[in-house]
């Protein structure tokens, strides 16, 4: 799939210059220009302000904006606007004029607003944008789904008329295809931001084990050579050898990383598969005890992947989360911070125990480490129709909209890579693969629950290398701990259905 150019369809006029004014070929030409402007534009936030500017030059109005389909919310939006300013405007999709067109598809022509009864005037309100008339249009992809709308406000010259609504639908066909190119321009930046960040955490988590055991093979091999009758030459040497396989892996990555290509990729396969050597290299050991350690491996290996049927209990739902809050307490050490346990529900839930430790105990260790002291985490539970609903909220940093996409994905680490470090479990801002989650999206497609996530990055410090100082009476951005709860956090939640035979 890649970037399209529009085609000729029967809402796109065609220019016959034998039969048209002066006038309306100059309208002709600036509607040519005019999408070229429109899809030269790449950058989805900068494709809406070219969209609104220059539309609202075209067709000599005050204003003119974008509303684009929120499907997951069931909601249209607007980012950027000349009417709206810079504010993002949400509301349900099938209010106002705007929701008519968009769940009918069909333009509307509107020169009394106040008259008709589908105005919804909250988004004047919210705005201080007085609107008097209004033309909008669908915005209708090249797979016939509207995506969205496409209006204009106020025409300076009096009413809109049913020509101006012909050459907005003209404008729409670009506009349409700019937003989707856009868009798939948006998702390409993010999966290779989602493959970088990957590579980068891979390349940091390798850099201080090497390190330290580079440091420790040389201090022993140097220390080993005073000591008559050990004979370790040939471990250490195996040892030594199979250390640089990890450094040249590192290499590789650091390749990568600076986009020239890797072409002895099974050289990499060969590192997985000669850990046998890597271990043997470290431990003098007779030939019985290595069977036994790699027999350790290998039995490790199978409980990772192994697929026992669950033993679903009934678990007292109040109780359950006591214990796996007062484990967190102590597990997380001197941090401090507040706890609210609020279970609506105090019922049960049918699930086997360990998966339903794992996962909320993971989520609350999650919510920890994105929590700073002083700061709050609530743990609580509600009915749903068919089952239970669990969920951990915290205020705390919150996620960056570009890095919610791929917070399960395991092996992603939402901070900078500069600013990424390997902390303990629990400690704030504490380095790690994101197993935890990973492991809780996989334990929800195998037993039957479901994982909803919901996140505002705090608003003081939007970017991921914007960075918290760990601690609420040291952020110089709030005078009082309220602006901290307040300015942003995450909630993970599961639900756990009341049947789950059929995953037994």
């Amino acid at each position: 799939m890649g970037f399209h150019e529009p085609d000729r369809d029967e809402n796109t006029p065609l220019i016959q210059t034998d039969e048209v004014s002066p006038k309306r070929l100059r309208q002709y030409q600036m509607l040519v220009e005019l999408g070229q402007l429109i899809v030269s534009e790449i950058k989805m936030d900068t494709l809406f302000e070219v969209i609104a500017e220059q539309t609202r030059r075209f067709m000599d109005t005050q204003g003119c904006s974008v509303f684009l389909f929120d499907e997951e919310k069931d909601q249209l939006w607007s980012r950027v606007s000349t009417d709206l300013k810079k504010d993002e405007i949400r509301f349900p999709a099938d209010h106002g004029i705007t929701g008519w067109v968009f769940q009918h598809g069909q333009p509307l022509l509107i020169n009394d607003v106040h008259a008709d009864p589908r105005f919804y005037p909250e988004v004047d309100r919210k705005t201080g944008f007085a609107t008097r008339n209004i033309l909008c249009v669908p915005l209708i992809n090249r797979h016939k789904k509207c995506i969205g709308t496409f209006q204009i406000l106020n025409k300076k010259s009096g009413s809109f008329d049913v020509e101006d609504q012909e050459q907005l639908k003209s404008v729409a066909n670009y506009v349409t295809i700019a937003l989707e190119n856009a868009k798939l321009y948006e998702d390409l930046k993010l999966l290779d931001k989602a493959k970088e960040r990957v590579i980068n955490h891979l390349a940091h988590e390798l850099k201080t084990p090497l390190a330290i055991a580079s440091g420790v093979l040389e201090k022993v091999t140097r220390e080993t050579r005073t000591v008559p009758g050990l004979h370790l030459e040939e471990t250490l040497k195996r040892g030594t050898r199979q250390l640089q396989r990890l450094f040249d892996l590192q290499n590789k990555i650091d390749d990568i990383l600076n986009q020239r290509p890797v072409v002895e990729q099974q050289r990499i396969l060969d590192i997985i598969q000669n850990s046998a050597d890597l271990v043997e290299g470290f431990t003098d050991q007779g030939p019985a005890n290595q069977a036994e350690i790699m027999k350790g491996i290998a039995d490790r290996i199978a409980a990772l992947f192994s697929k026992d049927p669950i033993q679903p209990e009934w678990l007292p739902l109040a109780p359950l989360l006591e214990d796996l809050l007062q484990a967190a307490r102590s597990a997380m050490g001197a941090r401090e911070l507040e706890f609210m346990l609020n279970t609506e529900a105090p019922g049960q839930i049918h699930m086997d125990r360990q998966i339903v430790e794992k996962v909320m105990g993971g989520i609350i260790r999650n919510a920890i480490e994105h929590t700073p002291d002083e700061g709050r985490i609530v743990i609580g539970s509600n009915k749903a129709s068919d089952g239970i609903r669990v969920w951990v909220r915290d205020h705390g940093v919150g996620i960056t909209p570009a890095n919610k996409a791929f917070i399960f994905s395991g092996f992603f680490h939402t901070m900078d890579t500069d600013l990424y470090s390997s902390k303990r479990p629990y400690a704030f801002n504490a380095g790690g693969a994101g197993a935890d989650l990973l492991r809780t999206q996989v334990f929800s497609e195998r037993f039957g629950f479901s994982v909803d996530f919901e996140s505002r990055r705090c608003v003081f410090i939007p970017e991921d290398t914007d960075v918290c100082p760990g601690r609420i009476s040291k952020c110089r951005f709030i005078t009082d701990r309220e602006g901290c709860l307040s300015s942003g956090g995450s909630e993970f939640s599961v639900h756990f259905p009341d049947d789950l035979s059929r995953f037994s």
